[in-house]
């Protein structure tokens, strides 16, 4: 079969199984007739419009009021106490929300920080370190024997436990490099309504008087008044002392020794009152000093008020007077303080004349006066104790004046 013949056959079969009947299929087909259902947009009810914005403002005002809540929520609240009482409330991201001095040593400490007011914001470690910091450029803890207490109140005691812990090691560090050794006490509080009543009435913060009811406990006799009015250092003693009695207090301490100074010049002398309640025999420490003249310490009983050591006129320029007290007027015990430093001098083989920066400075040990002296000569530096009523060397150091 040729080519041609071959094509020829195919197109017939093409043919017949599609034949060409395009008018017979038009002549079936019929017109329809369609119904066009026009669009319109579907508007919204102004009324649902405005309530579902309502809905959000307020749901969007509620979660903001929620959060404002909670930032301005009061979850602890710090006090630091030496006499001078600070209170510290911080919310739970321990921000300050305020700083109040409770009494007026606290307002004279915080006067460079707007009263406290500049402290609000800051984070709690940061205003404590502030804090601190003006307490010991104020003097309050530049005493070995000095104490400052930190007390946390919070209901969740679990924060409050790690709150005192964490400002426990902030306070320390901070009086490690203002080179004080004052100790650092610390406790959590239980809130109480009474609590805060006896806070608010007698101008101090819940720690302190939390303190104070732990003497009264003691010795429920005490009056919380006097007791109110001791510093942190005072009542830390008492309660170690078993809390026999109220001490006649710092500023009575000061009034006796300078009675007993005579000579002292009140307007140019400086005191500083150290208590000591704790020791055998309980007293205060007072240091006198005026310029032009050698510093004297006096030793004050605590809760009589007796001068354990320190005599008349003390201070006095008048070497007649000093010629006394050396002679036994300057001190209750068997020696003075001038016996003392010639007792120093002898040893050491030098007259008065050949030495410089020469110091003497009552101490009491272990319900023995003592005396220090120091001086230095010839590039040597000179350390003596020196029992005050023997006149006996108990200790002496000699070494490089640097």
């Amino acid at each position: 079969m040729t080519d041609q013949e071959l094509e020829r056959r195919l197109r017939q079969a093409l043919d017949a199984a599609a034949p060409d009947d395009l008018s017979g299929v038009l002549s079936r087909c019929v017109p329809r007739t369609e119904a066009v259902v026009p669009f319109r947009p579907r508007r919204r009810s102004h009324a649902r419009a405005l309530i579902a914005a309502c809905l959000t403002l307020v749901l969007v005002g509620g979660t903001g009021g929620v959060f404002y809540q909670r930032a301005n929520a009061v979850a602890s609240v710090v006090s630091l106490d030496v006499n001078p009482s600070i209170e510290l409330k911080v919310n739970q991201k321990e921000k300050v929300l305020s700083c109040i001095p409770l009494n007026q040593e606290a307002e004279a400490v915080l006067s460079g920080m707007g009263g406290g007011a500049d402290l609000k914001g800051a984070k709690l470690e940061v205003a404590v370190n502030a804090v601190v910091g003006a307490l010991v450029s104020s003097g309050y803890l530049d005493s070995l024997s000095s104490a400052i207490m930190i007390s946390v109140e919070d209901q969740d005691q679990d924060r409050a436990a790690r709150l005192r812990q964490e400002l426990t090691g902030t306070v320390d560090s901070v009086l490690q490099s203002q080179s004080s050794g004052a100790a650092v006490l610390s406790q959590t509080v239980d809130a109480s309504a009474d609590l805060d009543q006896q806070a608010r009435e007698y101008h101090i913060s819940t720690g302190k008087a939390n303190l104070v009811n732990q003497v009264i406990a003691q010795n429920d006799s005490l009056s919380f008044d006097a007791l109110a009015k001791l510093t942190v250092e005072e009542l830390s003693d008492l309660i170690k002392l078993g809390a026999p009695a109220i001490p006649i207090g710092m500023e009575e301490a000061a009034r006796i020794a300078r009675e007993a100074a005579g000579g002292l010049d009140a307007d140019s002398a400086s005191v500083e009152v150290d208590p000591e309640l704790d020791e055998e025999v309980p007293h205060y420490e007072v240091e006198l000093s005026q310029p032009g003249r050698d510093e004297q310490e006096y030793l004050v009983d605590a809760f009589t008020g007796e001068l354990l050591s320190g005599g008349p006129t003390v201070l006095s320029s008048d070497p007649a007077e000093h010629e006394q007290n050396a002679s036994g007027g300057g001190s209750i015990a068997g020696i003075g303080p001038d016996q003392a430093r010639d007792a120093a001098l002898t040893h050491a083989g030098i007259s008065e004349g050949q030495v410089s920066g020469l110091q003497v400075q009552q101490d009491w040990d272990d319900g023995r006066l003592e005396y220090e002296v120091e001086f230095r000569s010839g590039g040597m530096e000179y350390e003596y104790t020196i029992d005050g009523s023997t006149g006996q060397i108990l200790e002496y150091d000699q070494e490089q004046d640097d």
